[in-house]
Formats: structure tokens, sequence, C-alpha cells
């Protein structure tokens, strides 16, 4: 062994030798219980960096320590490789999209191997190959025969100098990003996944996903947006038109002072005479930083009361939404109550606090109240009220009451090269004409430059774009949209579980891993990624190739790196490279301080000092065991084999020294163990190892019976610290005279009976009153027998919500909580 300890040197012998090894290749075995272990994949961007690095790190401390405790366990790894920072580098660098993106594979690869992440790449998948997009087609296909995919009119971001549609990425101060013209609303006809189609399922999905944090199911939820309301018919004077809209606010109507509708609604070039002016407006159609209306000229009759409201065409009314039409109360809405304010109209307030008091107004009173100035409703409360008034409706005839979806269909077309082509022919003769399956994958032509200008670059391929029609033989022309990126990470992890083959899907191997038992990715991805593929699981399960709705049991959304108090970025210069960490420390400090840092879902708090602490303990773990590898490889020091009882004669008979450092070890197996499988609290898991190695770092044998308990310990922190550190634990495994892989042991068990045996009874007293008991080790600090106190359940209770003013503790015996009241 040698003296120093050389982290680069150690942890290339260690990867080759899991390569050659295959240690990670997971095969299908029905017999073991299995483990889905995913992190989110990431976009080929070149390099790593230092979320990446924590991400894959907890990642692969769950893939490792459930493998050790018995699991058959999926790790796989892939890229989500179309998209438009591709299209961007092939117009500044003049490279194909292809060559960048791949380019940039192989490097991104190298970096997470180095890393030591126990991924097995036979599964590896990479979006961009027509492997791969092949059935993303093929589910559109599916999806189109279904009635769930379909082309309509909607409005894209339009860059009129540059003739392109620009994702919204690209608008910058309404401005295009490349050549700074003003950024315009075209109309153009696009293809929609029909997702509303699954709203009622989707949503009341989100009661099954007990295994992801509350926040991201709220924010599913409100994505989702179920609302009950009434649908209330505004007839437009002068004219046969009515206007029919929705409010989840029955209780406001008889506040009405104006309508608002979309530029692109029915009626609205019916009542705008200036076509310019109206024009204008879809310009700016969508701008909600930027409210402008054009009155139409037109009233419409309230029919609740019969006052006459004046009709505008407004920019923040989408069609997309609701009906396309609103009533505005801006009493009791701040977005009417600036548009009013903006273009003088009335304000007329309809309900109040319950304490009727409610001064001039210089924002919308928005809260529930009693109704006033409300015909026969007055005096009634919001609750009441709404119920009433649609009944008044819907007895009338004015409307009825409905239920509605926040959620849209989801549009997947993108006037872009880098991309799925989205399978689908164009005939004069026979109109939309899908692509027959047996010519799948449609692929992206190679003959095209890329230049950001001009509309799809796919237009430029006569090769592409010319083709026979599969049901008239007449000349056709293939779409030239190609299919929104998220559908490719709506679905990827499904291919994992299957060999490539001709199908999708294997069935014994999807039904096998599926659901994926730990997802993990950032809170950036908590609706739409995540929605979009609960979507695609319920469509692929309705095609009866899977049997599983919900596609992630558990989700974790780990927090992000933090470094002079913003998070890390180019722009703000705060970014640490991790390749500089791993030729300076080694991979292994680099993920034990990314995992000891913070817990995985907070915010981690960059420290050039945890750094360096990382480091000494594992330079510490190898001096110890250099400067003691002859006690620990003695015949005596394997008396006491690991994961079995000592003999209970020689427990007895041990040196006070040697049985504290016994029963630390079974206790810091519990700890790490209790505290992996709760919430992965990994920084208190490693704290504890580091406790750990203090009392070996103390520890001098002497007895046969010392070298024994001495090796157990050593063999044990090992294990535990594997999952975490993977290429020292495996170094030094094999330097104490064990056979590799260390991934190939169990999992540690701990001895119940030697932990308790030092346990000791402590009183808690809540202002002098006896009120629970709790079991502690003795050595404990004050502020950690205070903070266990105080966590205690009946101690809750009693305290409540009353100030704790103070707490004593008599070491050994009691401890006396002094509260207020």
């Amino acid at each position: 062994m040698e003296e120093r300890y050389n982290p680069q040197k150690v942890e290339l012998k260690w990867q080759e030798y899991w390569a050659r090894r295959e240690i990670f290749k997971t095969d299908l075995d029905l017999s073991l219980k299995k483990f889905y272990c995913l992190e989110m994949f990431p976009y080929p961007s070149g390099e790593i960096h230092m979320g990446h690095v924590r991400n894959y790190a907890i990642g692969d401390v769950i893939a490792r320590y459930k493998r050790m405790c018995g699991y058959s366990v999926l790790h796989p790894m892939g890229w989500d490789a179309f998209g438009m920072p591709a299209e961007n580098a092939a117009i500044k660098h003049g490279v194909h999209p292809s060559e960048w993106t791949y380019k940039n594979i192989d490097h991104m690869k190298k970096q997470i191997d180095r890393m030591g992440l126990s991924y097995d790449w036979g599964r590896e998948v990479t979006t961009c190959d027509p492997e791969y997009y092949r059935w993303n087609q093929w589910f559109f296909l599916k999806m189109l025969e279904r009635g769930l995919a379909y082309r309509k009119y909607s409005y894209v971001n339009w860059c009129p100098s540059c003739t392109t549609v620009l994702a919204n990425e690209q608008v910058i101060d309404e401005k295009c990003w490349r050549c700074e013209s003003t950024v315009i609303q075209k109309k153009l006809e696009q293809w929609f996944f029909r997702i509303t189609r699954y709203a009622e399922e989707l949503l009341q999905g989100c009661d099954e996903l007990t295994g992801w944090p509350d926040r991201v199911v709220l924010m599913q939820k409100n994505w989702i947006g179920k609302g009950e309301g009434v649908e209330v018919d505004f007839q437009v004077e002068g004219t046969d038109e009515q206007l029919r809209i929705f409010t989840t606010r029955p209780d406001t109507l008889f506040g009405v002072t104006f309508m608002c509708i979309a530029p692109e609604h029915p009626v609205s070039e019916k009542l705008v005479k200036d076509i310019d002016k109206l024009e204008a407006i879809k310009a700016k159609y969508g701008k909600e930083d930027e409210k402008i209306g054009l009155f139409t000229g037109y009233y419409a009759k309230n029919p609740l009361n019969v006052e006459k409201i004046p009709i505008y065409v407004a920019n923040f009314v989408l069609m997309e939404y609701g009906t396309g039409a609103i009533m505005s109360v801006p009493a009791h809405d701040q977005r009417d109550f600036e548009f009013a304010k903006k273009y003088n109209l009335p304000v007329k307030v309809v309900i109040v606090p319950e304490d009727r008091k409610i001064s001039e107004l210089t924002e919308a009173y928005e809260d529930e109240g009693i109704l006033v100035d409300s015909g026969p409703f007055s005096n009634m409360d919001s609750d009441n009220a709404r119920q009433m008034i649609v009944r008044f409706i819907e007895e009338n005839g004015f409307g009825k009451a409905v239920v509605y979806f926040k959620l849209r269909d989801w549009g997947v077309s993108r006037q872009r090269y880098w991309g799925t082509p989205i399978p689908v022919i164009y005939c004069v003769k026979c109109g939309i004409v899908p692509v027959p399956e047996k010519d799948l994958p449609v692929l992206l032509p190679e003959d095209v430059r890329v230049t950001g200008k001009g509309g799809s670059p796919l237009l430029e391929s006569e090769k592409f774009l010319k083709v026979k029609c599969p049901k008239c033989g007449g000349d056709g022309k293939r779409e030239t949209d190609t299919m929104d990126t998220f559908v490719d990470s709506s679905w990827y992890f499904l291919r994992y579980c299957s060999k490539r083959d001709e199908e999708p899907f294997d069935n014994k191997n999807i039904f096998y891993w599926m659901p994926v038992d730990q997802y993990i990715g950032g809170v950036e991805h908590a609706v739409l990624h995540l929605l979009y593929s609960r979507f695609f699981t319920r469509v692929i399960r309705d095609l009866g190739l899977i049997n599983v709705s919900e596609p992630f049991r558990n989700l974790l959304t780990q927090g992000m790196v933090i470094k002079d108090g913003a998070k890390m970025s180019k722009s703000k210069g705060n970014v640490v490279d991790p390749n500089y960490l791993i030729e300076k420390y080694g991979a292994d400090t680099s993920r034990l301080f990314s995992l000891f840092a913070a817990p995985p879902e907070k915010d981690l708090d960059w420290s050039d000092k945890g750094v360096d602490g990382a480091n000494r303990f594992l330079n510490r773990l190898w001096w110890v065991i250099y400067k003691n590898e002859s006690e620990i490889l003695s015949p005596a020091s394997r008396l006491m084999r690991r994961n079995s009882e000592f003999e209970v004669n020689k427990i007895s008979n041990l040196q006070t020294s040697a049985m504290s450092l016994y029963r630390k070890t079974h206790q810091t197996i519990k700890k790490v163990t209790t505290d992996i499988e709760r919430e992965y609290h990994f920084n208190t898991a490693i704290a504890a190892l580091m406790e750990l190695m203090n009392e070996i770092t103390s520890f001098e044998p002497g007895t046969d019976e010392d070298r024994a308990v001495f090796r157990f310990a050593i063999e044990n922190i090992l294990l535990l610290l594997s999952p975490f550190s993977p290429h020292i634990s495996e170094e030094l495994w094999e330097v104490i005279g064990n056979k590799p892989s260390i991934f190939e042991q169990k999992w540690p068990d701990w001895d119940e009976e030697a932990i308790k045996k030092e346990e000791i009874e402590l009183v808690i007293q809540i202002n002098g009153k006896l009120r629970s008991k709790i079991m502690i080790s003795p050595g404990i600090p004050d502020d950690e027998i205070k903070k266990m106190a105080i966590e205690e359940q009946k101690v809750k209770e009693y305290i409540g919500t009353r100030t704790i003013k103070k707490i004593i503790v008599v070491k050994g015996k009691l401890i006396n909580i002094v509260v207020e009241g």
C-alpha cells in the first residue's frame, strides 16, 4: 500500500475494472426485487457543471446502495440531444448540428465516466438517433389515428427580418435575439396533441403521487387547473351575435362594466371596421406586460341587470383559453382594474368585506365578501350568492354551469431543423396523409444549411420535401415542421427498459422495470416535462404497450448549487469547473462534498473549505489504514466476521475502548442506513461516518479482540462509505485483503442489542412537569439532546404554538423545557 493517497491513480484503476467486468450491466432477473433509479438525462451542451455532479452523485448513491441491499438495479443514462442550441452552434461555427451534438456527447460521456458513476451504458439512449426518433414518429401516427394529434391555427413569435419562427427563449425584450428586429405574432397552422382529453385523469392521478414533493404536486394541479364556474351569453346590441364568457366568480357579474374579446375571436372582424388597428392589436397578441385595447364601437347587454357595456378587443385575451371573451370586473380583478384606469372605464364595487368598509379603490378588491348593488342577491355572502346566481342563470336560459380546465392542448410543431420530422405528407388530392409505418423513420436530410433565416431549413431539401402520396401515388410534400423536443423526453425512461428491436418496448422487461422507483432532477421541470411524461405514459398504456399510468413512483427535486450568494452561471462569473476539482482532489472528494454540504432537496452553498474538509476526511481514512495495515491484516483481526454476531463471551470481555468502537460501529451502520432510507439524508449519514472515523483514529488495538473489533470497524466504514466515494472504498477494501468488488458485498446489518446496551433514559419535563421520556446514547451534545426533545411527538403536542423561553439539560437525568403560559 502506498503511503500517500493518489486519487487519480486509484480512480482510473477502478473505473477500468468496473468497465472491463461490466459490474453495472443489468440483466432481467425476475427472482430479484427491482429498483429503477433515474436522473433526468442532460442536453449535450459540451461540458458538465456542478449541478450535473450533484444530480448524478445523488442518483449514484441510491443505485449503489440499493444494489448492495440485494435489488436488481436499473441505472441508465442517455442524451436529450435535439434542440435549438445545436442549431445556434451550427449558425455560429458553421458545423452541422449532428456533428456538434455527437462531439459533445463523446466529451461529456468521458466527463461523466470520470465521476465514477454506475451507469449501464448498454442501455444508452440518444434522442437524435433515428433508431430512437422513429418511435416518436410511430407514436405520432398512433395518436393521429385516435384523434389525439390534430392541426389548427395558432400564434407564433415571428421575426419579419429573418422570416422565421422564434422560440420564446429567442425573443429578448420583444426583439429577435439575432437581428434585433421587433418580433410580431403570426398565425400559422400547427400540430397539437390533445392532452386535454386526459385532463381529469391527470388531475386525479396527482393524488397517487405520494412520493413526490408536495409543492410539485400542487404545481401540477394548478397547471391542469380544474375550475367550476358558469358560462353566460352576452347579446351584442344591434346584431345577432352573442359573446359567451366563462367565469368562476358569478358573484361579481353585477360588477361588469366592459367586455374584452381576443383579436382572433370570430366576432372581432365583424365588429372592428379599422382592420389596420385590429392587426396592430394582433401584433401584440398575448403580451401580458403591455395591455392594449381597441373599442369596437359596439355594446353588449349584461343579462343579469340589462346594463349596456362597451366591447373592446384586447391583446391579453387569448382564444386558446376559455371562450376567447371575458367579462371585465375592474373593482374585483386587478388586470381589469389596470385596463379600466388606462381607458377611463367605470369601476363598480359589488363585493365588500364583511365589515362593509371599503375605501376608495387604489387596486382591485379580489377577496370574497358580502354582495352589494347586486339586485336580489345583495347582502348575500359570496359563497351562497354564487350558487344562487348560477341557479338563476340556468333557470332563465342565460347560460349554464360548467367544469373548466386551464390546461390547453400541447402544441408540438416547431419550425426548426434539429428535431424529429413530423411523419405527414400533404397531397392536393388526398389532403393530410400519414407516412406508412413501414417507411419510418422519416430521416432528417443532410443536404441543408442551417442559417436561422427563411423558415424551416427542411424547405431547402428538394429530396426531402417532394415525395409521392402513399394513397394515390400523386405528387405530395412532406411536413417541414419538426416535433417539440419535450416529445423526446416524454417517454425515454420507457425505452431504457427494453433491448433494441423492431418494437418500441419488450413487454417482459417493461412490465418488470416500470414504473421508475426514484426520479431525480431539477424543480424547473416540475410542470411541463413531468406533465407531458404522465400524459405520454397514459397514451402508451391505452395503446396496450405498458401496464402503468404513472411513470415515476418517487420524485426528488435537488436544490441548486449556489456560490457567492447566487446560482452558479458563467454570466455571474461564479462557476466552479468540475474538471478542475477532479484533477485537484479526485472524483470521490467532489462527490462527497456535494452530498455532505446540504440535504439533496436544499440549495448547496459552495465552500472551498468544505471541499478541503471532504478531502482531508478521505486522506485521513487512507492514512489510518496505511498506519495500521499489519494490525488489520493479522489473523487475529478476522476473529469477528462481518454481518455476524461477535461471540457473546468475547463481547463481554472487550475492553471499554473496544466495546465503545464496536457499539459506535453498529450505531453508525444504523444511522447511515436509516438516513439513506429516510428521504436520502446523505449529509447526516456522512457526518455519522466522520464521527466513526474519529473513534477509529483514536483507537489503539492491543489484544486480538481489539484487532478484530478494529478490522470490523474498518470493513464497515468502507462498506458504508462506498456509495458516496466508491473508488477509495474499492481500493482500501482490496488493501485490507478482501476480494473486489466491494459492490458485490451485502450492505451491513446492525445489532440492535449492541446499540441499546449503553442507551440511557432521559426524562422530558415541560415547566417542571413530566411529559415524556426518550432513550439517548451517552455523550450526545446538549444541542442534539434539545433538538431530540422538542421534536418528540408528545412534547410537540404539549408545546403547541407556545414560545419556548429556555431549555435546561441535567446531564444523564432530565431535560426541562420552559414555555410561556
